[in-house]
């Protein structure tokens, strides 16, 4: 219908078979030229007959195509839908994604007629070579242009190009025009569909086809494969072996390559057992297992320690016939723990091994000596190898059946150098990796970048910039790996200037700093008091084109607060806010402390609920900071408030929450709502932990209650948590403030005896002065002092030295609540 006149005329039978040898030569003859007089001649001979007998027997893809091309711009004659799809049989076979295109496009805008089985043939041809777009705007092109009129075979073959994707929304509408038509489902409807789900990791709807399969009986080996491959990639094995069982209680059987892609799935989700299993059952159903199973599997057995089995398999391999490889040697050398296995191994190696083997099963033997501690010996060998001596000659009892020598290799050298590196033995490497330039070994990026990490990590980074310079001049580009190597060693080391000339090569480069150097140097820059340096680095590294992250900017303005720049770490948080940046909780958290630090708590009020509003959800930390503000600055109502709001919010507060509660409702004078806190505190599971003994004690002293805080005071040194000396002074200067003397100098005896009492330079020192010079102005407790003070425990105190200073409880807090309270939260 598209190919009238002379290209659908019959020529005899001995006319086509002439004429058709006549093209194959001229086409494959060389040199070949279009201009050929002989071809010109055949020209007017051509018909679709010819062109399509022509295109099946041309051997070359290329050729094929030029005969193709050429016939279509010969006068009078147009290609039909035998000519198109022999084309686009031979283009898929050879896998030529781009003249296949333009085949379908020309085939729609030479608007030819196909048969329903042509079209599908064409289909199939796209969708084997992943063209399933292709194929789908083919079918649609044809079917609107009235080229062809689609049946349910048309419509499987384009189901079949679609399983080739993930498409699952395609295939569900052409099922559903399926339906339309009133086509129904077969197993050539049904297995794409299958294929479909499976690609798309959608499991329970390839089940659900599956189980239709099945249900209509037109289950087979093929589904069966599709879906256990699919368990096995997703990880599912126990399904695929299931699946497996279910197909042998339906006489169908696994096929040799779905039994080898399983076995490698199994052994990739490290289900030895599994892939044990199937392996049997490969041998029993009469497959021999090539070298590349057995490796798979031993290589398997020796990554999971599993040596004993792992030995079992390669003396089968060898009884079976099968002749192990290097690779598989290998594995099971690197993997011997004891000398008996290892020589055991060697000895049976040696034999008929080329250079190239010999090479790899010595690199094999200095892992195993590696991983079993004995990196010495390793080293011994590589040295022997270098000077071209025979490596039995070293002191290793494994070698002594092998003579010979061998030549290292780069992987001799980085097996050793790199553990010689892990060990620290940081000379041994650098002279092995000098050794390689003497017997003319390749050095490669990974060696490069191991010794210059090893060097930075040991501060040697003057060394490691000459490797960086060795590494440059033999033609390799340094790595991400490489600059940060350095660039971490300029950030430990606090070089600035330094530092930032790495980052400016990482631009060069198209590298990034790390971020975890780049904020090590920024906190150490502010620890040691360069601060404003650090604020500098960070401008310098924008400026070059690097954004730093919020952790960087948070680091910053922590070290801004440390020194009380409390506005310049607010200006720099503005900054970055206008700048895109989106803080994050520990951000605000930092400016926060910092603000409650200076008594700024409404501020730092104003934070949360900034934070809030832009949907950060306050952690546990920040509510303990805004309690422990609201508690400093006697807002303690504040502060209780927000301990219920932490429940309503699922944020379960924790002892540091109690005890800055403990804390502030003793010096806000309500010791009983304290002391309620602190028993709701142990009924939640809230563990009171030294600081918070400390807290309540001081705070009920300072509320005179000094009995009660020596009940405390006794439970805490019943669970071993040892009290600073402050407690023991406020607890001396509460009792003699209530004139309980002797309960006083119970506390002083105690300090005494475990070796609490204050050094001279101690703040507390002249509290307990006056305390003991009291303590020896009343009756009760006068000889007692005096004891003490005989046996040299207490040192004797002069009242001229101590004046009428008799105020002790107002002396009371030589150690602040608020620094320690401070440390813990």
């Amino acid at each position: 219908m598209c190919t009238k006149s002379r290209s659908s005329s019959a020529l005899p039978s001995s006319d086509v078979v002439h004429i058709t040898n006549n093209f194959i030569s001229i086409f494959t003859r060389q040199p070949f030229s279009l201009n050929n007089p002989e071809l010109i001649n055949l020209a007017p001979k051509l018909n679709n007959k010819v062109v399509e007998t022509v295109l099946n027997n041309l051997k070359s893809w290329r050729v094929a195509h030029v005969f193709f091309v050429w016939a279509s711009n010969q006068h009078g004659y147009k290609h039909n839908m035998y000519t198109y799809n022999a084309m686009a049989s031979i283009l898929s076979r050879a896998r030529q994604n781009a003249p296949l295109r333009i085949l379908a496009n020309d085939v729609v805008s030479s608007r030819c007629f196909m048969s329903p089985g042509a079209l599908g043939f064409l289909v199939r041809c796209l969708g084997s070579v992943g063209l399933v777009e292709e194929a789908n705007m083919l079918f649609d092109q044809v079917q609107m242009m009235g080229l062809c009129s689609p049946n349910s075979y048309t419509y499987n073959c384009l189901l079949e190009a679609i399983s080739k994707s993930s498409s699952t929304d395609l295939v569900e509408m052409r099922l559903k025009e399926m339906r339309d038509f009133g086509w129904g489902y077969d197993k050539y409807t049904l297995t794409p569909l299958l294929k479909v789900y499976c690609n798309s990791g959608l499991f329970d709807k390839a089940l659900s086809v599956f189980n239709e399969i099945y249900d209509r009986g037109l289950v087979d080996q093929h589904v069966f494969c599709i879906l256990a491959l699919s368990f096995s990639k997703w990880g599912e094995i126990d399904k695929a072996c299931e699946l497996i069982q279910r197909m042998e209680d339906c006489n169908n059987r696994l096929n040799e390559k779905t039994f080898c892609v399983l076995i490698h799935g199994f052994v990739k989700e490290n289900r030895m057992d599994k892939a044990l299993l199937l392996f049997d059952k490969m041998e029993k159903s009469g497959f021999s297992p090539d070298v590349s199973v057995y490796d798979v599997i031993i290589g398997g057995l020796c990554k999971n320690k599993e040596l004993e089995k792992a030995l079992k398999l390669y003396s089968e391999m060898k009884e079976s016939g099968n002749k192990p490889d290097g690779g598989i040697l290998s594995k099971l050398i690197s993997s011997c723990s004891s000398e008996q296995e290892l020589t055991q191994l060697l000895n049976e190696s040696w034999e008929d091994m080329d250079v190239k083997t010999m090479a790899l099963l010595c690199n094999s033997f200095m892992s195993a000596l590696v991983n079993s501690g004995s990196v010495y010996k390793a080293y011994n060998i590589l040295q022997a190898m270098i000077r071209g001596e025979s490596i039995a000659d070293v002191g290793a009892d494994e070698l002594l059946r092998f003579k010979g020598t061998v030549s290292p290799n780069t992987t001799s050298f980085s097996i050793v150098i790199d553990n010689l590196l892990r060990d620290g033995k940081l000379d041994l490497a650098l002279g092995l990796f000098r050794d390689m330039d003497k017997i003319g070994c390749k050095k490669n990026v990974l060696l490069y970048n191991n010794l210059i990490d090893g060097l930075c990590n040991s501060n040697r980074l003057e060394e490691s910039y000459e490797i960086l310079k060795a590494m440059e001049d033999s033609g390799y580009e340094p790595t991400n790996f490489t600059h940060n190597a350095i660039y971490g060693c300029l950030c430990r080391r606090q070089d600035v200037g330094g530092a930032l000339d790495i980052v400016r090569k990482m631009r060069v480069h198209g590298h990034e700093p790390w971020m975890k150097q780049s904020t090590l140097l920024v906190k150490e820059l502010c620890k040691h008091g360069k601060v404003m340096e650090a604020c500098r680095y960070l401008a310098d590294i924008v400026q070059e084109g690097f954004l730093p992250d919020i952790g960087l900017y948070s680091a910053a303005m922590g070290g801004l607060i440390n020194i009380q720049e409390m506005n310049l770490a607010l200006e720099l948080f503005r900054d970055i806010c206008a700048r895109g940046y989106c803080p994050d909780v520990v951000a605000y958290n930092i400016l926060m402390r910092g603000l409650c630090k200076a008594q700024r708590v409404a501020e730092a009020q104003d934070l949360w609920n900034e934070m809030t509003m832009k949907g950060l959800v306050p952690s546990v930390v920040t509510y303990n900071l805004m309690i422990d503000g609201w508690c400093k600055s006697g807002d303690i109502d504040q502060a209780v408030l927000c301990l219920s709001q932490m429940f309503g919010k699922e944020r379960e507060p924790n002892v540091i929450t109690y005890t800055s509660l403990i804390d502030g409702l003793c010096n806000a004078g309500r010791p009983d709502d304290a002391l309620m806190l602190w028993n709701e505190m142990g009924g939640k599971g809230c563990a009171p932990n030294r600081v918070a003994f400390m807290a309540l004690i001081y705070g009920l002293c300072k509320c005179d209650r000094p009995k009660e805080a020596l009940v405390h005071f006794r439970s805490m040194k019943e669970k071993r948590m040892k009290p600073d000396i402050y407690v023991y002074v406020v607890l001396i200067s509460a009792f003699l403030s209530d004139l309980n003397s002797p309960l006083a100098f119970e506390i002083l005896q105690e300090m005494v005896n475990e070796g609490n009492f204050p050094d001279p330079l101690d703040k507390n020192y002249q509290i307990v002065r006056v305390a003991i010079v009291k303590l020896s102005e009343d009756t009760r407790t006068s000889p007692l002092v005096k004891n003490l003070i005989t046996k040299g425990s207490i040192p004797a105190i002069n009242l001229s030295d101590v004046g009428t200073e008799a105020a002790v409880s107002s002396e009371i807090g030589a150690k602040s609540l608020e620094v320690i309270c401070q440390k813990h939260i």
